[in-house]
């Protein structure tokens, strides 16, 4: 059963307790995600790793949470919400305390991955629990104080594990958000259970085809760095993905309890807010990633410096969900009109970061880096919020899911693909692929560090401009699918027009 918006004192009160402990959860996933990147320079030179291995350390992270996310959220629905979401936070603690004591790259790369497996369960279990637990107006403060957690989470991460790599190392930063998850997994404990009135069968085929489709398509993409975009391993890899996402279709479409329900992207405004996700998370993800990287390489910042500079981004994430919840529930703000926004600001922000150079500082990054996280910040509590009012409550798990994966595979391609290009670029220019990798992880060294800088700096606005040009696109498109056709015979008065952009 579920929910609704809670008004007495105990049913109240376990609401709060709900919100609280889900909340705890999209603290820590980001700032995992945001604190890693700083370390990925010292990661490097402990572990002697670059290239595509380096880059897993990230992308294996997304990759597994894009891939579990929504079996994770239509599980939720079947066997129980909380369930999924506890089940999620200890495999997340088991993959982040064995990433503390990996001894190698691939060790490392294997733990991260489970990490995100878990991290699957969290958030779609977590997105899930909330939209069983509330409703209208409390709904939309629901999903934007998770905006601001989320947001005060990427905040923290890079200034914390700045500080935490330059004192006790960058595998004391794992074992702090081990603790963390354990008690995500004691919070868990708390939360009322809920799941569908429907008790689907589970889509075993279903979850199997996406799973892999997805990791082959990702893998593909992440392999191109090192063998090249042209190469028969690369193409043979992201073409049996693409075809296992169409068999994946096809067995969905005959499936009477799919872990995918198609019928869902019937509804273009569903489908409009799920593309926003995708933009939302992809738009800022090669900068979140690669910027900390590049700073510390070219302009030889140390990782707490850099943390420090990566605020002027994540702060406006913290903030900017709030003022989302009001321009929606009291200033009657239309939703179209706010995500559109929020798309052409992370646009802005990434066309902006074409100005980057060696030796560019805090005043000349704060620009760029505000205007993305007010882009991203806007969105974040909107998005989940506005598509879950689109859906019946036995789906709320499998919708939740579908968000998350889009989310989650948005950035995990912009990260792969960021850094592909990147490397591309750099060999391209300097005719080396070894050389290349080592640039992109940030080692600049030897008699020509200038040119490799400027080879690193030009690479580095190419992909941004890219990036800027697909997020402009990406709000058009949005802007024009969560417009609303009138039915015959009907005249468009002000009063309906608002009416129309509200919903």
């Amino acid at each position: 059963m579920t929910t609704g918006t809670t008004v007495g004192g105990p049913e109240r009160a376990r609401a709060a307790v709900t919100l609280v402990a889900v909340l705890l959860g999209f603290l820590t996933l980001p700032m995992l995600m945001s604190g890693t990147t700083v370390a990925l320079p010292h990661i490097a030179a402990d572990l002697d790793a670059s290239g595509a291995a380096l880059q897993w350390v990230v992308v294996g992270y997304f990759l597994a949470a894009a891939s579990m996310m929504l079996v994770a959220g239509s599980l939720g629905d079947l066997v129980g919400r909380r369930k999924i979401f506890s089940a999620g936070a200890g495999v997340y603690t088991a993959g982040v305390l064995a990433g503390a004591f990996a001894g190698d790259i691939l060790l490392l790369d294997v733990a991260r991955t489970v990490s995100g497996v878990g991290a699957a369960g969290v958030m779609a279990g977590g997105g899930a629990i909330l939209g069983a637990t509330f409703t209208g107006p409390a709904r939309t403060r629901a999903f934007a104080a998770m905006g601001s957690t989320a947001g005060i989470g990427i905040s923290i991460g890079p200034s914390l594990s700045g500080l935490l790599v330059d004192t006790v190392g960058w595998r004391a930063t794992f074992g702090v958000f081990a603790v963390v998850g354990a008690l995500i997994l004691l919070a868990s404990t708390l939360i009322v259970e809920t799941r569908a009135e429907h008790r689907p069968r589970v889509d075993v085929p279903g979850a199997l085809l996406l799973v892999a489709a997805l990791t082959l398509v990702m893998f593909g993409v992440n392999q191109a760095s090192e063998a090249g975009w042209s190469s028969a391993p690369v193409v043979g890899t992201v073409v049996a993905g693409a075809v296992l996402l169409a068999v994946f279709v096809l067995v969905e479409r005959r499936r009477t309890d799919p872990v995918l329900d198609l019928t869902l992207f019937a509804d273009r405004r569903f489908s409009a807010w799920c593309l926003a996700c995708v933009f939302v998370a992809a738009g800022p993800a090669g900068v979140m990633v690669f910027l900390p990287t590049y700073l510390q390489g070219v302009n030889d910042l140390a990782p707490r410096t850099v943390g420090l500079i990566m605020l002027m981004q994540t702060v406006p994430v913290l903030i900017a969900p709030q003022l989302s919840e009001r321009l929606l529930n009291r200033w009657g703000v239309s939703p179209r009109v706010l995500i559109v926004l929020s798309l052409m600001l992370i646009a802005a922000g990434n066309v902006w970061l074409t100005t980057l150079h060696p030796g560019i500082g805090a005043a000349g990054l704060l620009g760029p880096l505000a205007t993305l996280g007010v882009g991203m910040g806007l969105a974040v509590g909107t998005t989940d919020g506005q598509a879950m009012d689109h859906i019946d409550a036995d789906r709320l798990g499998m919708a939740a899911g579908v968000l998350n994966t889009v989310r989650t595979t948005g950035s995990t391609l912009t990260i792969a693909v960021f850094g592909t290009g990147v490397i591309g670029l750099l060999q391209a220019r300097s005719g080396d692929g070894e050389s290349a990798a080592r640039i992109a992880a940030g080692d600049l060294a030897g008699p020509d560090r200038a040119l490799q800088a400027a080879h690193y700096t030009e690479a580095w606005q190419i992909a941004s401009g890219v990036i800027g040009a697909a997020c402009l696109a990406a709000a058009l498109t949005v802007g024009v699918l969560l417009g609303r056709r009138r039915p015959e015979g009907t005249r468009r008065t002000p009063t309906t027009a608002l009416h129309e952009e509200n919903r």
